[in-house]
């Protein structure tokens, strides 16, 4: 039997209960589930990472939906056991989801939610951050004087690297990529060279109408291109940032050959997944190229490093920070809860609890029933008016990249999840949708909604 964990409690006589695995930041997140009846109940443990039973434990024997963290293991066991508990939502409070089983979550029909969009000019300005931190050798420097070591300027202390008129390169032009892209341009005047499988047009247009504009005003123009492999990235570019997806072709993308690849005095920037660069491959180019540097927020075994990059003076590394902006880490809290609140309530509504023996007039196949959706969230008090997007199952909102609306503090957010990554797995819908009548001024509705599995939502 697990054992049991610390929490905190909010709305302690709250109607539905909803698990958060670690303290998140700001409070808005908790003030959108408790004033939707939910009891929030949040870990308070000692513990960086929880482990698989720690989590059974604060899902107990009835929960309702969890917000989960990237640092744990989200598979059978735990989908399993939060199906049991009759819970159907979970939340990353993250935009990656590799901790997830998602299939493992499809066949116990609970949704999986996610927080992009949230993320993207954070986590570029990191990478900026770390490009200029291991081009101007500024973390050593801050060591040499924290030391005391200084004892007057010489010519030869701590020579870096000129961005200026460099190129920068930047494999995955995607959002993040793109955003860090303009910001080297923009920012340094920088060319630019990227590889991507699809065209970034946008970020092309962009770096053509900055170079119109310098050299309108008697400047030297950037210019960009895109390159045809990865490898002519790695040959031209001075500073090299990495924004791919993990999968089973970007691991360990950068290794001993592809580093061999690289100028000696370039600069690697990994603010993506730790998996994509052979770390031990790394820290031996490091060794062998003193000039060579690199500026890394995630690990390949995270939290732990590959022995000897902690030695390693030209190695810029911080503790998985990208998304630590005040604003996108409150963000990113908001966004997970409302991906679990509005399935919680969605599913509280869809019981049969109302009109199951006294109507039978039934409608097959209904692919999008947001009407149906927009009673049920008029109940239970939600905004309507921005509800987008083709309804797969539950209402999920038509750009998970745009989520600004649900930011906004000032008014109700969106009656919509935003961001649901296996609505699709779960959307072969079959509603049921009994005859609406009024009683007390409600509208009561009755929705079954059937997975590919088979598994039965809300009945």
């Amino acid at each position: 039997m697990a054992k049991p964990v610390s929490i905190e409690v909010w709305n302690p006589n709250g109607k539905y209960r909803v698990i958060s695995t670690k303290p998140m930041p700001g409070t808005r997140w908790i003030n959108l589930l408790i004033e939707q009846d939910c009891r929030v109940e949040i870990c308070t443990e000692k513990k960086t990472i929880l482990s698989v039973e720690d989590i059974i434990s604060l899902i107990g024997n009835k929960c309702d939906g969890v917000i989960g963290q990237l640092t744990e293991d989200w598979g059978e066991t735990l989908f399993a056991a939060l199906s049991r508990a009759g819970g159907k939502a979970f939340s990353n409070m993250a935009v990656g989801y590799n901790n997830v089983d998602v299939n493992a979550a499809n066949k116990y029909g609970v949704a999986v939610g996610n927080t992009p969009g949230v993320l993207t000019e954070t986590t570029a300005e990191l990478a900026a951050s770390l490009s200029l931190a291991a081009a101007r050798r500024i973390v050593e420097a801050d060591e040499f004087m924290r030391a005391g070591l200084y004892d007057g300027w010489l010519p030869h202390l701590f020579v870096g690297n000129l961005l200026k008129g460099q190129t920068v390169g930047v494999i995955g032009a995607g959002r993040i990529g793109s955003a860090y892209a303009r910001m080297m341009v923009e920012g340094f005047k920088m060319n630019l060279i990227y590889y991507d499988l699809y065209q970034s047009t946008r970020l092309e247009k962009f770096v053509t109408a900055y170079g119109e504009f310098l050299k309108s005003n008697g400047e030297q123009p950037v210019y960009w291109k895109r390159a045809s492999s990865m490898d002519e990235v790695l040959r031209e570019a001075d500073v090299v940032s990495l924004h791919p997806v993990l999968d089973k072709t970007t691991y360990h993308l950068i290794n001993k050959e592809s580093l061999a690849t690289m100028k000696k005095e370039a600069i690697l920037i990994n603010c993506s997944r730790g998996p994509v660069i052979d770390e031990v491959a790394l820290v031996e180019h490091l060794k062998q190229n003193p000039m060579f540097r690199v500026g890394l927020d995630v690990f390949e075994d995270e939290p732990f490093m590959k022995p000897g990059l902690a030695e390693m003076k030209n190695a810029v590394i911080v503790p998985h920070i990208a998304s630590a902006s005040k604003w996108t880490r409150e963000g990113m809290a908001t966004l997970a809860a409302l991906n679990v609140l509005v399935i919680v309530l969605l599913l509280a509504f869809f019981k049969f609890r109302y009109v199951w023996h006294l109507f039978g007039k039934r409608i097959e196949n209904i692919s999008c029933f947001s009407s149906v959706i927009a009673t049920v969230l008029s109940i239970a008090t939600l905004s309507q008016s921005a509800l987008q997007g083709k309804i797969k199952g539950y209402p999920i909102w038509g750009d998970s990249n745009r989520v600004e609306p649900f930011l906004n503090e000032s008014v109700p957010p969106p009656a919509a999840c935003p961001s649901i990554v296996n609505a699709k797995a779960l959307g072969n819908i079959h509603v049921y949708l009994f005859q609406s009548y009024k009683h007390q001024r409600s509208v009561r509705v009755a929705v079954r909604v059937v997975s590919p599995m088979n598994v039965k939502f809300g009945v």
